[in-house]
This record gives structure tokens, sequence and C-alpha cells, in this order.
């Protein structure tokens, strides 16, 4: 069984102290008047399987060793909160966070934030989950509430899951629950008898005695996909921001590639399990070890297709704003083509850091 979350080392710091710190340097960097072009930048993350690689990233000095190729310096600050991780980067707190293909759409660029996905990491095969006590089966959980952080990609989940039985939403009520809480809360109270998360709460919650995995995203590969992303703008000023953090992504990956025990152990520790508890996440996650085929998925139909049938999810939900008229309010763009509104992209899909670092290393 999972262990709970485990404070990070020393080094980072509060989210608070860490952003204000952020901003501090970056204003001065700038001034005055912008007239020094800035080459200090953060990011953040926040626990799950496919991301505890940019924890490890900073800590064995990846991060720094790229950053410093490129004459730059890049903060990675975790943040514990999921959503919140998110608001910072939509409020202009950082310059890149780690978030899923749906919250890119429904909270920074419809938000009017013009964002780009860098990197495409894994997508989850089985790392979000719909888990009911005392049930046979995924049916049983009509008429229940359903403990989820609202309107992410868990909510997206429900819904996909509900669709393969035949049911709706109507059939349940969902109740909005900190990703940070849901386990603790599953598993304390009896009231509480159906949960949607992702690993490792995910692990923790089907471990418990009378749980069941009803339904998980291996049935709707491809569909949830982890992403970093940056705000566009700063990677049009700042290209060697994309490049570092790129090529530390990439670097990171060839160890996951190869199975390297210490870094996997590392990453164990940092998401509160042991080595085997998080291959067995690993095993859940589809990760993009290979930046070839990271690049074919960015350049391929599906994932255009897969961001309109997202895109379709959240305006049902009302997700793209009170007054969005239709899906495609929000521009989507890929290689293959762009999915809404031309005059209004606000996510999109860059191929060209991913082809770069492909490049340097032939």
């Amino acid at each position: 069984m999972s262990q709970p979350l485990r404070p990070r080392s020393a080094k980072r710091l509060p989210l608070a102290a860490a952003i204000t710190t952020t901003l501090m340097v970056s204003a001065l960097s700038t001034a005055p008047l912008q007239a020094q072009e800035r080459d200090q930048f953060s990011v953040c993350w926040s626990i799950y399987a496919g991301w505890m690689p940019w924890g490890y990233a900073d800590e064995a000095g990846i991060v720094d060793r790229w950053a410093e190729q490129y004459g730059i310096e890049i903060d990675i600050i975790q943040v514990n909160d999921y959503v919140e991780s998110i608001n910072q980067f939509t409020s202009g707190n950082v310059d890149g966070c780690a978030m899923t293909n749906m919250d890119a759409l429904t909270i920074p660029a419809a938000s009017g934030v013009d964002s780009t996905a860098l990197i495409v990491g894994d997508y989850s095969d089985g790392n979000d989950g719909v888990v009911l006590k005392n049930a046979d089966s995924l049916e049983d959980i009509a008429g229940r509430d359903v403990n989820l952080v609202q309107f992410s990609v868990s909510h997206y989940l429900l819904a996909r899951a509900l669709d393969s039985v035949g049911m709706s939403e109507r059939d349940v009520s969902t109740v909005n629950t900190g990703d940070a809480d849901i386990a603790g809360l599953f598993a304390s109270r009896d009231s509480i008898d159906a949960v949607v998360t992702w690993n490792p709460q995910l692990s923790t919650v089907t471990e418990l005695e009378g749980s069941t995995l009803a339904f998980d995203s291996s049935e709707i590969p491809g569909e949830i996909l982890d992403l970093m992303v940056v705000n566009t703008q700063t990677l049009a000023d700042y290209p060697e921001l994309g490049h570092a953090l790129v090529g530390a992504w990439y670097e990171t990956m060839a160890l996951m590639a190869e199975e390297d025990e210490e870094a996997l152990s590392q990453m164990a520790e940092a998401a509160g399990t042991d080595l085997a508890g998080y291959r067995a996440q690993l095993d859940a996650t589809y990760l993009y070890t290979d930046p070839a085929e990271a690049l074919e998925l960015i350049e391929s139909d599906d994932l255009l297709e897969t961001m309109q049938r997202v895109a379709e999810f959240s305006f049902e939900h009302g997700l793209l704003g009170d007054m969005a008229p239709d899906p495609g309010v929000v521009g989507i763009e890929t290689p293959q083509g762009i999915f809404g509104d031309e005059g209004n992209i606000k996510l999109r899909f860059d191929p060209s850091f991913t082809q770069a670092y492909i490049d340097a290393q032939q």
C-alpha cells in the first residue's frame, strides 16, 4: 500500500515563497523599463506517476545542466495541489506547468492564456480510475455520490465510464473533492463509497478491503494526455527555455527506458511509495520515453480527434465559459489542423522543440 506523501527536500520552498522569489528575480532581471532580458524561469508540477521525473530531473541536476547549456536558470517547483498548480500558471506566476490535455484547454486556454503543449509525456493507461465500495460492477454506481476533482480529467473519465454502460451523469451526483483528500476520505468514511482519482491515490483506494476498480483509463487509451505546458509568448520570446526543458525531459526518459533503479527508487520515495509500488503505477502509464514516438503522436490525426472530443465534453459541462457559443470557441492547433476558432487559438501542440532535440541527437 502506498505510504502518505512525504515532504520534498529542503530545497523545495513553500509555494507562496517560491512564487514570490521567482517574481522578485524576474522583476530585477527586467528592470528598468524591461531593458534586460530574462534569464530565470520557473515551471511547476504535482505528484503523479508520469510527472515524478520532473522532481528527479531537478534533484539530480539534470535540469540545471540543460539550463546552463542555454544560459538560463529554471526553477522546478512542486505544488501539492494539482489544480492550484494550474491556477498559478494561468495567473502568470510560473512559466510552465505539468497538466493534462483537458485541463490545459479548460483552465488556462479557456481563460485567455495562450498556452503551448511543449511535451506530451504520456497517456494514462490505467492510472485514472473509478473505485466503488461494496459493488460488483460499474452499474452499482447508480444513485451514489461520486467524490472527484470536479471538471478535471476525473470528471471526463466518469462521463466516459457511465457512457460505456448506457448511463449518464444524471444517474449520479458529483462531489468536488481535493485530490490530496480523496484517499483519506474514502478510507475513513463509510458514507463515501464512490470516487474517481489518479495514482498514487488510485493505488491506495483500490487496495482497501471491499474496494472494486470498476473502470479505468486503459479502456480509453490515448485520451488522457499528460503534458508540460508553457506560456506561448514566453516560449516565443525565450525558445531556450523550451529547448532546455525538452532536453532535460528526454535525458530523464532515457533513464526510465533503461529502468534505472536508482532514479526509479528516488521517484518512488517522492511519490510516497516503494519501488514496486511505483513500478506498478508506471505499468498503468504509457510513457513516451522515445521522443520520435511522442513526435508521431503530436503529428497524428488521432491527437486532433481526441482534442475535439475533449472540447465537446468541456462545452457540454460549461467549462469553456458561460457565454461559449459552441465547443470550438477556443481554437486548438495541432500539426494536422485546427479545431475551433482560428481567430482565437489559445492551445497549441508544438512539435518543433521535440524535432530539434531529435535532430541534435543524430
